[in-house]
């Protein structure tokens, strides 16, 4: 039996968890910031890096009370490495390191990113990869900060196949609401007017990108177009229209993470599909995947609710795979603000 300690720390969540042989979550405990941040539109890094500073202890000593476990019985501390935000990464790094060395456990920097794939495999899925069938699985990762196509082999090897040229699906939708007035975070608020709203009521743009990449600088220009004209004419056109807004802009992100995403699975003749990062909560993406699925027969994963957003599980379960090949990090890792380094 393995039990590995996971701290999370990447942006605005403090959070950790304990997780037992890589998939039995006994505890996942989150101290969010949303509200501090909120009176600033975004994530204000310096502040964030406080709170966490305030929040950490607390956090991890609730985890390991709600698992009901003590730090002798830890396994490994697996904590985020990045991406992320460098101010809050080096708290959370240091809090593990202190750790680590204190409780004498071995440490494991993750990449946050490909950690948000496993959030889609926890409990009852887990099986899923142990089985050499799975793979190459094809994994879509949506959030604010990224948009990308990954191929997970069976060695655990993570190839991007396209990535977000400019902006990401979930920064697409904190922008639109923004326009809309609708405040931070944006994307939950759209998700639930969508809900409500015609999604072919308008047309945004479409990028043209080559290959398996993202674009979605364009349908923010034309969103912001649609709306200053319409208001020109007429100054409570976004009262009046606020839902069939949302839903069509929700629509419109969608069907170009579908696109490329069916494509993808086409050119690679794959068949077991998983879906993670913070935008995989938006009902209407989870819904298309799944629907997509049906007509072309994938096997679909996404995370439970509670595991999209950023959590400390999933930097349980990624370390769980590198504590099983002995891959630990020494104590003087330093933090990584763009996935490109650590690819």
């Amino acid at each position: 039996m393995s039990l590995i300690l996971g701290i999370e720390s990447s942006c605005d969540e403090t959070a950790a968890a304990v997780v037992r042989d890589g998939y039995q979550v006994l505890s996942s405990c989150v101290a969010s910031q949303i509200a501090k941040h909120a009176v600033h539109g975004g994530v204000v890094p310096e502040l964030a890096a406080r709170e966490h500073l305030v929040a950490l202890n607390p956090v991890v000593e609730g985890a390991l009370r709600e698992a009901g476990v003590t730090m002798k019985e830890i396994g490994a501390i697996a904590v985020t490495q990045g991406p992320g935000l460098i101010p809050a990464l080096l708290v959370g790094l240091s809090f593990a390191k202190g750790l680590a060395m204190g409780n004498g456990k071995p440490l494991i920097g993750v990449n946050h990113f490909i950690a948000h794939i496993y959030g889609a495999f926890l409990d009852e899925a887990h099986g899923v990869l142990e089985n050499p069938a799975t793979y190459p699985l094809l994994a879509l990762v949506v959030s604010g900060g990224h948009t990308s196509l990954m191929l997970i082999e069976r060695d655990g090897k993570a190839r991007q196949l396209g990535c977000t040229i400019d902006d990401a699906a979930g920064e697409a939708l904190d922008k639109g609401a923004k326009l809309l007035g609708l405040g931070y975070p944006g994307g939950p608020v759209i998700d639930r007017l969508a809900r409500e709203g015609d999604p072919e009521a308008f047309r945004f743009a479409h990028p043209h990108v080559d290959g398996f990449d993202f674009s979605f600088s364009g349908l923010k220009t034309s969103f912001l177009y649609t709306l200053r004209d319409a208001v020109a004419d007429d100054p409570d056109f976004i009262d009046r229209h606020k839902a069939d807004l949302c839903a069509s802009l929700q629509h419109t992100i969608v069907e170009i993470l579908l696109k490329q995403l069916v494509r993808a699975a086409k050119e690679y003749d794959i068949r077991d599909i998983a879906v993670a990062g913070g935008v995989s909560a938006n009902s209407g993406l989870r819904n298309g995947v799944v629907e997509e699925g049906r007509r072309r027969g994938w096997r679909t994963f996404v995370p439970e609710f509670r595991f999209t957003t950023d959590n400390a599980a999933m930097i349980a379960v990624a370390g769980y795979y590198h504590y099983l090949h002995g891959d630990f990090s020494s104590l003087d890792v330093s933090p990584v603000a763009r996935i490109e380094e650590l690819m």
